[in-house]
């Protein structure tokens, strides 16, 4: 990794902003910056103000408190980890895809479908899945994005 900080704030304002873009409230739409420094606040974590997040997701602030990640990652519900170490955000990153891949009502009921199958019929079904996806040119979804 370079000596300088700006590759570390672009992997935090990347993380950040993957979990704005991901986590969301039950209506749908992203947090605001706002709502997240309102919540931090009234949970009784730092003070941090909605400027700073925006900051923090820009990459134009780069060295924020690790009271701060810890809130933050609070928050969106992520260990801390997610913002320390590499191997834990790979983890939590492929656990927030699935969290994605369910909110399509479509999805969502293939799987509770498939629930309780043997798996022998699951590798079945995840065979046919992956073949679907060849033919209509989506990449192969086993492989990481």
């Amino acid at each position: 990794m370079p000596k300088g900080s700006t590759e570390a704030a672009r992997t935090l304002a990347a993380k950040l902003n993957h979990l704005f873009n991901t986590v969301r409230p039950r209506q749908g739409g992203e947090y605001t910056h706002e709502e997240v420094a309102a919540a931090l606040r009234d949970s009784g974590g730092p003070t941090i103000s909605a400027t700073y997040v925006w900051q923090l997701r820009k990459g134009l602030r780069d060295n924020p408190t690790k009271r701060h990640l810890e809130a933050l990652a609070g928050f969106f519900g992520v260990p801390p980890a997610y913002f320390f170490d590499e191997e834990a955000a790979e983890r939590i990153d492929a656990e927030l895809e699935l969290l994605i891949a369910l909110r399509d009502a479509s999805v969502r009921q293939i799987a509770l479908r498939a629930s309780g199958l043997s798996p022998k019929s699951l590798n079945a079904i995840t065979e046919m899945v992956e073949r679907v996806r060849e033919l209509e040119g989506l990449p192969d979804a086993t492989k990481g994005a």
